[in-house]
């Protein structure tokens, strides 16, 4: 297939569900609702926590006679058991039948369930290609929350897929022209070491706030990326001296749509090296969560504009790259790993766009 008279040839990406971690929820969703429902990785699962504190990720389907399980088909929790609507039949968070209203519960009757990870009260959960066990982690080191912010999570829906919008990981050019960041630079050369990706740079960047103000930025990112679901950023803010986290989540939900979902915290801030821009006339315990919700709305903005051109844009296997592309066709050799057999990968489709609780 080629556009117009280019002769640029153009592909659906591999499979629209890469291997890997991807986010679920969050312990935010769990105090709403007991019991959580999702379309998540072309699959519909329950996610629900026992007494214990042991979250479980599970196909929503019942295994004696098929009835659905979330919550709009009638399955409910309840002392941290889920239950079927259609006979009663009571499931732990391992994904065992337990119970049932009126005999021994059969055995060999389990929930079809998926691994979880808690990170910073949020869930993952791993996709196996043709159901494969974990092939290697999230880090196991869990990030302090003392003196953080709680999480601000911003989550957008739209055509798309992971391995596009992980790209922009390395796509320092784009930051210049779509974003409209100044002296970007990397700080560091890429580094790949099997699913992990390590990409650091430095920018600055001039925004213009209500119309009026002007506030200028000096950062430092530092991505540490573990598969296509996974993007967790640190950053340093320099003319205030504020320290910040955003965690990037692609989650593919049913093979065309993605949730794009943004996870953010802002450190204590006590010293403003900048009193105005660092909130500093606020008592301490309010400037960073009314920084983390000021600096969301930035990071949500950079996404939106991303989003016009990921909906739109289509996959180019071979692209056309000049000397300043850098890293491009590094990662999309790193990306191959997450496809890990094609005969066993759901069939590709052609894509418009593109633990336990503490």
């Amino acid at each position: 297939m080629s556009i117009g008279n280019t002769g640029l040839e153009t592909a659906p990406l591999p499979s629209p569900f890469p291997e890997g971690w991807y986010f679920v929820a969050s312990l935010k969703e769990f105090r709403k609702a007991k019991l959580v429902e999702k379309t998540w990785m072309g699959e519909n699962i329950v996610v629900w926590c026992d007494e214990d504190g042991q979250v479980c990720v599970a196909e929503a389907v019942c295994p004696h006679l098929g009835s659905d399980l979330t919550p709009s088909g009638g399955g409910r929790v309840c002392d941290g058991r889920l239950v079927c609507p259609f006979h009663g039949f009571e499931f732990d968070a391992t994904g065992e039948c337990v119970a049932t209203p009126y005999a021994n519960p059969p055995k060999f009757t389990r929930l079809r369930v998926f691994e979880t990870r808690q990170v910073a009260d949020m869930i993952f959960a791993w996709w196996g290609v043709g159901g494969r066990e974990p092939q290697w982690r999230l880090p196991s080191e869990l990030p302090d929350q003392a003196g953080w912010s709680d999480l601000i999570i911003t989550t957008l829906r739209f055509p798309g897929h992971p391995q596009e919008t992980t790209e922009n990981s390395v796509d320092l050019g784009h930051l210049r022209y779509v974003h409209g960041y100044d002296s970007v630079k990397r700080a560091e050369k890429v580094i790949i070491e099997g699913p992990r990706l390590e990409s650091d740079f430095d920018f600055r960047r001039t925004q213009t706030i209500g119309g009026v103000a002007k506030f200028t930025t000096d950062v430092s990112a530092r991505t540490r990326i573990y598969g296509l679901g996974y993007s967790y950023v640190r950053i340093r803010e320099h003319s205030i001296g504020m320290d910040l986290r955003l965690w990037v989540l692609a989650t593919p939900v049913d093979g065309t749509l993605i949730d794009l979902s943004l996870a953010s915290q802002v450190k204590e801030i006590r010293r403003p090296k900048r009193w105005i821009a660092g909130m500093g006339f606020l008592p301490v315990g309010l400037r960073a969560p009314l920084m983390n919700r000021f600096m969301s709305t930035f990071q949500r903005h950079d996404v939106l504009q991303d989003l016009v051109i990921w909906e739109k844009k289509r996959f180019i296997p071979r692209p056309r790259l000049c000397r300043s592309d850098g890293e491009i066709m590094r990662y999309r050799r790193y990306c191959t790993q997450f496809y890990p057999d094609p005969g066993d990968s759901p069939s590709p489709v052609s894509i418009k766009a593109g633990g336990s609780v503490g």
